[in-house]
């Protein structure tokens, strides 16, 4: 608890020097915090009513951003998943597929935002794709890693009671890389975040990307550019936590799990 207030304390203390400094410096380009906030008030707890402020910003941008993203990093986790148990457990399966998932894994995926507009248009498909191709990877790679690190006595065990395929697969080696799964899935969920941003930026009409560009391009108005970043952040902050608390209630009956990799 102590050293959850002195990380507050901190953090608030950089918003009081930013206030100061900005405050004093006068730079458009750079509004301070309280300003800033004013204009997030504006942006987003301006309607009268719920159902009001539903139809305003956050109903035509939070929301469908925070489902893209939640849907590409969904089926980016399944695909991934399922693609990884499947070649780590296949040696002969992973060396044939090796070069393709090298090549593959190097392009990074802001590239393929032109050639997703071309095959889906401009619409939440290209901006779901875009977030599916660049998130999958450290889940499937990071499957792969905790699929080959079943223990040999629990092979050599299952191999004995001659357990079917399916309940080898389930109690088996999804349980002995769940820790990894989920060591992939965090770094993905904090992808997802910078690529559904960077897909809407030009490619959509609409979402937290779209609103962050047009303020800063058409509208000029900084302390809403200022406020979707902050935005950002703390969907950012928030989606971590959550995964935290997720993963330390999955996670929190391995022997080699601390918990620690959050804090």
């Amino acid at each position: 608890m102590k050293i959850f207030a002195q990380r507050w304390l901190v953090f608030l203390g950089c918003l009081v020097v930013w206030q100061f400094a900005a405050a004093s410096g006068a730079n458009p380009y750079f509004p301070p915090p309280l300003r800033i906030l004013r204009a997030a008030g504006d942006l987003w707890f301006s309607g009268p009513a719920w159902h009001l402020w539903l139809t305003s910003s956050v109903g035509d941008d939070i929301l469908p951003s925070l489902a893209r993203l939640l849907i590409g990093w969904a089926v980016a986790a399944v695909i991934g998943v399922l693609a990884g148990i499947a070649l780590g457990r296949s040696a002969v399966a992973t060396d044939y597929v090796a070069p393709l998932l090298s090549f593959a894994r190097a392009v990074p995926p802001p590239l393929l935002v032109p050639v997703f507009l071309v095959v889906f248009g401009i619409g939440p498909q290209m901006e779901v794709a875009t977030i599916v191709l660049g998130v999958v990877w450290p889940i499937l790679l990071n499957t792969i890693d905790g699929a080959r690190s079943v223990d040999a006595v629990k092979v050599e065990t299952a191999r004995a009671f001659r357990i079917t395929r399916s309940r080898w697969i389930l109690g088996v080696v999804l349980p002995s890389a769940l820790p990894k799964v989920f060591a992939g899935l965090r770094v993905s969920l904090a992808l997802s975040l910078i690529l559904m941003v960077v897909s809407e930026l030009v490619g959509s009409t609409s979402g937290i990307g779209f609103q962050l560009v047009n303020a800063q391009q058409a509208t000029f108005d900084y302390p809403a550019m200022w406020a979707w970043i902050a935005l950002i952040s703390v969907l950012g902050y928030v989606l971590n936590g959550l995964f935290l608390a997720v993963e330390r209630r999955v996670l929190g009956w391995h022997h080699g799990y601390t918990g620690q990799a959050g804090r």
